[in-house]
């Protein structure tokens, strides 16, 4: 019994230690993604009026502008190409937007079936996590139902292709995980965040396996997740905190 226990009481302490390194850096409204530049050692944010912020890793507004009417819930940046890759919720599609100016480049949209099933339903709960990784896009369906349901909760694989006007799925996760929120990657592993079940997932692509599962306080909102160079994790609250946490991957 005594044994059994000591799995939790280590995770319980992890946590503890984790979050007593917790700051909130930045108060975005409804900050709802966020990413990480290595070039320009810089975090951008979106929230869910539409609009695009960069801030340094203390929480210091460098830029913002108001793109428009969207509802956007996930960032992540195209180093090799200058740009930033960010969802519209509501419309499953990608906005193209230049990083030195903030002018949205272009629209693409992103297929709904999966080998003739509807995976991603139009009106439904939509796209809330976006991430790069091997020149293919990972993009989480926000949802409460599990797979194999339609609309169900799990992450799209796509190729990622500037010229193309709509991009089609070519594989899923099915991360066996409800409301996923936010995704990033560090290395190859796909770190997955999720609202409702308060939780960090660490998944590695190449073994399609779950690694590690951490628990985050109850009181966050949690809405999009990214780490910087030194390992510090960053999250995007969507009750309007940027939170650090020093030292995550240490």
């Amino acid at each position: 019994m005594i044994k059994s226990l000591i799995p939790l009481f280590i995770s319980f302490f992890f946590m503890q230690n984790l979050f007593a390194k917790e700051k909130v850096i930045a108060k975005i409204p409804e900050a709802s993604g966020i990413c990480y530049s290595v070039i320009s050692d810089s975090l951008f944010v979106v929230n869910d009026e539409g609009t695009l912020y960069e801030l340094s890793k203390n929480g210091k507004v460098l830029r913002k502008k108001k793109l428009g009417k969207y509802d956007l819930e996930a960032i992540e940046v195209d180093e090799k190409n200058a740009l930033l890759l960010l969802i519209n919720e509501k419309k499953d599609s990608i906005l193209v937007v230049e990083k030195k100016s903030f002018d949205i480049v272009k629209k693409i949209k992103i297929d709904r079936k999966y080998k003739g099933k509807k995976v991603l339903k139009k009106g439904g709960n939509g796209i809330e996590g976006l991430a790069l990784f091997n020149n293919k896009l990972y993009a989480s369906n926000q949802s409460k139902k599990k797979y194999p349901k339609e609309d169900s909760s799990i992450i799209v694989i796509l190729d990622y292709d500037l010229e193309a006007k709509k991009l089609k799925i070519k594989d899923i996760i099915d991360p066996k995980l409800t409301d996923i929120s936010g995704l990033t990657f560090n290395g190859n592993i796909l770190y997955m965040i999720s609202d409702k079940n308060s939780q960090i997932i660490s998944y590695n692509v190449e073994k399609s396996k779950v690694i590690k599962k951490y628990n985050l306080p109850k009181k966050y909102a949690q809405e999009g997740i990214t780490f910087d160079k030194k390992g510090n994790l960053y999250i995007a609250d969507d009750n309007g905190k940027i939170l650090k946490i020093k030292n995550y991957l240490k």
